[in-house]
């Protein structure tokens, strides 16, 4: 049981956690029992080497040993969709899905907003007017960011600069020591979405400003946060060849602000598109990005990841339900063949109704059998009850 195969996360839950749910299902199943045997065994020999260490130690290490899996690309706790997991001598292929592979998402987005961390999670930084913006425009935007372009990550990451967290230097307000370093990324496609473009009709709620200790809004000092709003907005190497060569107007674009008076609607138009990027695109800045590029700002509401490489929600993606609520032999064979063929020729669903089709009936009539089992029990006990009932003396035969 070695390989890489992909499952789908639902938003909620951080991809740590859920790995670390499919680990236990596969750890306490019999389908990864003789590779757990034989992972336990080498490392009782492996171990049995140090003289520092005691028999009764290494056997509880072996003991507590689960079946060795990682995954190929952190999905946000807010995220949904295909996370591509490797089992065993699997987890080797998984830099590859960390760091060359192209993958696609569909992504909703709100308009008017800029948030901390580029999403629903974040606090509000901007509000910006959005009465300006046209379907056109948000057709003639998403070219921009077509082809090989440069990115800013997220101020609100993991990523460091001498040693501390981004985020930490933006929540207290401190300008980087130096920039953060841009990276090179691609995005292959955007496809603006065009039946719920700029919707209102939608179930998204707009996010509210947060009150600082001083009952004033928090984005009326997160405004001013160098920090948070001096990185340059970058278009694409392809289309700024047009811009030269057509000789088409590229002027600086600076979101708009409201007058007195002024502000947003209760329900905020919808930007929704499916980009195909390369690894290490954040989805997030290109939300941010596309607004800015818009005049305004926005922030994303969902995120789903719908491919990765060859792996295809709806096509060969296995759900976390197929583990809990099928009988392990099935899900175990259907799991071996995807991790065979590297998910190339699999048809998750198509595989289950063919193992089913194939196992279920001796499941069935297993149950049958063990039914019958117990049934015959029962009545064995209770003859036998009855035999020693019947030989039981009255108190007259014991005087």
């Amino acid at each position: 049981m070695n390989g890489v195969f992909a499952i789908y996360k639902p938003s909620g839950k951080s991809s740590t956690q859920f790995i670390s749910d499919v680990q236990d299902i596969f750890t306490k199943s019999k389908v990864f029992e003789d590779d757990l045997s034989k992972a336990k065994n080498k490392m009782r020999f492996d171990l049995g080497t140090n003289k520092r260490m005691s028999k009764e130690r290494i056997d509880k290490k072996a003991r507590n040993l689960k079946v060795k899996i990682g995954h190929g690309g952190t999905l946000d706790p807010m995220a949904s969709g295909i996370l591509v997991v490797g089992v065993g001598l699997g987890t080797k292929k998984l830099q590859y899905y960390l760091s060359e592979c192209e993958k696609t998402y569909e992504t909703k987005a709100l308009l008017g907003i800029s948030t901390t961390t580029g999403d629903a999670e974040g606090e509000i930084i901007t509000q910006n007017p959005i009465d300006h913006i046209t379907k056109e425009m948000v057709n003639e935007t998403a070219k921009k960011f077509v082809g090989d372009l440069k990115q800013t990550p997220p101020i609100f990451s993991a990523l460091k600069v001498d040693g501390k967290p981004l985020y930490e230097y933006a929540r207290e307000g401190i300008p980087l020591p130096r920039a953060i370093k841009v990276r090179d990324i691609k995005v292959s496609d955007i496809k603006v979405e065009q039946d719920d473009l700029l919707s209102t009709d939608h179930e998204f709620t707009k996010l509210e400003s947060q009150l600082d200790k001083n009952g004033l809004p928090k984005e009326h000092g997160l405004a001013n946060n160098p920090t948070l709003n001096d990185s340059p907005l970058y278009f694409s190497k392809q289309y700024l060849e047009k811009v030269e060569k057509e000789n088409l107007s590229n002027e600086e674009i600076k979101p708009k602000v409201f007058k007195e008076g002024e502000s947003l609607p209760v329900k905020l138009p919808l930007l929704h598109f499916t980009s195909a990027v390369s690894s290490g695109t954040y989805i997030r800045s290109l939300i941010s990005d596309f607004g800015r590029a818009l005049g305004s700002s926005a922030y994303m509401v969902e995120l789903i990841r719908v491919q990765q490489s060859e792996w295809e929600l709806g096509k060969n993606v296995f759900s976390l339900e197929d583990f809990t609520n099928k009988d392990e032999r099935i899900w175990g064979p259907v799991l071996k063949r995807v991790l065979d063929d590297g998910g190339k020729e699999s048809n998750v669903a198509e595989l289950f109704k063919e193992t089913s089709e194939q196992i279920q009936p001796l499941i069935e009539k297993e149950k049958e059998i063990l039914a019958k089992v117990s049934e015959d029990n029962v009545s064995d006990d209770k003859v036998e009850d009855d035999t020693e009932t019947s030989k039981k003396r009255t108190i007259s035969e014991v005087e």
